[in-house]
Order: structure tokens, then C-alpha cells, then sequence
């Protein structure tokens, strides 16, 4: 049963969304559209996750920069 059929995070854990992003944009690319320190200084998957799971802000830019460019990703 889909209680949430209209958000479009529903479904997608913080990792794939991360994972995803940095294999489309890289770290590089990320870290100019997102300025946080997580994708610009020694940046990891596992690095950004820790921060982004304790940093509500961060996590909601990262979650709004991965809805905008949700289809460029989809279509790899």
C-alpha cells in the first residue's frame, strides 16, 4: 500500500539519493550547486551521508537539488 503517492522522495533512501547525484555530477559539480563543506573538503559518500543525516538544512538543499533533477538522472 503506497501511503505517500505524491511524494516524490517516497521510496528513496538518503544513500541511493547521494550515490545518484555523485555519479551523475561528481563531488565537483555538487559542491558548487550545494555549498556544504560535506562535497567540497575530502568529500565521500560516507563522509556526506553522516553530515547530512545530523544537518536537517543540508539534507533538505540535497533533497530539493535531487527532485529538480530527478529526470536527468533517471535517464543515464
Amino acid at each position: 500500500m503506497n501511503n505517500q503517492p505524491y511524494n516524490p522522495l517516497h521510496g528513496i533512501t538518503l544513500k541511493v539519493l547521494v550515490t545518484e547525484l555523485v555519479e551523475y555530477f561528481g563531488f565537483k559539480a555538487l559542491g558548487k550547486e550545494i555549498k556544504i563543506k560535506c562535497f567540497t573538503h575530502d568529500p565521500s559518500i560516507k563522509s556526506s551521508l553522516t553530515f547530512l543525516r545530523k544537518t536537517p538544512w543540508a539534507r533538505e538543499k540535497v533533497e530539493a537539488f535531487y527532485i529538480k533533477n530527478k529526470q536527468k538522472l533517471h535517464n543515464l
